[in-house]
């Protein structure tokens, strides 16, 4: 979901990164340390995104075993009420 705009991100940065280095003669540190902080963070986006993942993950378990209680819930209110309903006619 994430993944796009980071690998776009990504995209231009190497599109720039290799539109500098052909435009002029070098690079100057100044640009390879900047490089180097993007690809930091980057990283650090990608390291958030598995983190994230991993918690929606576990969030739609639970959602799940609480629905599932839920219908079991349901099942046995029904029932009861069905035999409620045998005791009192």
């Amino acid at each position: 979901m994430l993944k796009k705009p980071i690998r776009t991100i990504m995209a231009i940065v190497f599109l720039t990164f290799a539109a500098v280095t052909t435009g002029c003669s070098g690079i100057s540190e100044e640009q390879v340390a900047e490089l180097e902080s993007l690809r930091a963070e980057v990283k650090s986006l990608d390291n958030e995104i598995a983190t994230l993942n991993s918690q929606k993950a576990s969030l739609v378990k639970e959602i799940a075993e609480k629905n599932a209680k839920l219908d079991e819930c349901a099942k046995l209110k029904a029932e009861t009420q069905k035999n409620l309903d045998k005791i009192n006619h």
